[in-house]
């Protein structure tokens, strides 16, 4: 007698304003080193390089309002607050002055990291796997439609920790703009729809812990709240 099991695991999906129907997500990217400030307060790069990119799963994707647990193999958790691009058309080497029409559409979102995890990784020459990619690290807003986000682009990102500012910018500062970030991206990955780009942090990271309820606000979008566990 021969038992077979198949094994499907849940897909990871976020909502969209005005839309019964989630988001459902393909691959997460980030680029690294896209303000100016976050840069030097980094102590690390060139504020000219070209923009670089890592991944997350899919499954570290986390919604509004979720509880995230304090992960473990680290005492150094870090946010970084970031606007977020979900892609709705497929695309290679795309041109930067097309790249908007790759878009679906626009949400808050946090980079989680594991700081200490990422300075070890950085020191041994290693990818940033460990300080980046664990579970429940990419939380993420509703997604509003790209032409319902109105002002997005050339607005502010703010982000507060129980209540106190700790992050603000204005997007307009990002050292590449979304179209240059499709375009660069375009070129090693084929973009699909599905995918999230998280498009870089601000000066302003620090440690939380247990407890501490995290904000991102950004102009057009809804806001996004997680909190530590």
């Amino acid at each position: 007698m021969t038992t077979s099991l198949l094994w499907r695991l849940p897909q990871a999906a976020v909502p969209v304003t005005g839309r019964p129907e989630a988001f459902p997500v393909r691959r997460v990217y980030c680029v690294g080193r896209n303000y100016v400030d976050h840069i030097r307060e980094m102590g690390e790069g060139d504020e000219r390089d070209d923009p670089f990119f890592f991944q997350k799963p899919a499954d570290a994707v986390v919604t509004d309002g979720s509880a995230v647990p304090y992960p473990p193999h680290t005492g150094d958790l870090q946010f970084e607050g970031e606007l977020v691009v979900a892609v709705g058309r497929e695309g290679a080497d795309v041109a930067a002055s097309d790249a908007l029409g790759h878009v679906f559409g626009f949400a808050a979102g946090i980079d989680l990291t594991r700081r200490d995890r990422q300075r070890d990784c950085r020191a041994m020459a290693h990818p940033w796997e460990a300080g980046k990619s664990f579970d429940h690290s990419a939380p993420c807003g509703p997604i509003v439609p790209a032409a319902e986000a109105t002002g997005t682009l050339d607005g502010e990102l703010r982000l507060t920790v129980n209540g106190e500012l700790r992050q603000r910018t204005g997007l307009d500062l990002m050292v590449w703009k979304v179209p240059e970030i499709i375009s660069h991206l375009s070129r090693s990955y084929r973009l699909m729809p599905g995918d999230l780009i998280y498009t870089g942090t601000p000066a302003g990271v620090a440690a939380v812990g247990p407890g501490d309820l995290i904000r991102v606000e950004i102009t057009g979008l809804p806001a996004l709240t997680v909190t530590i566990r």
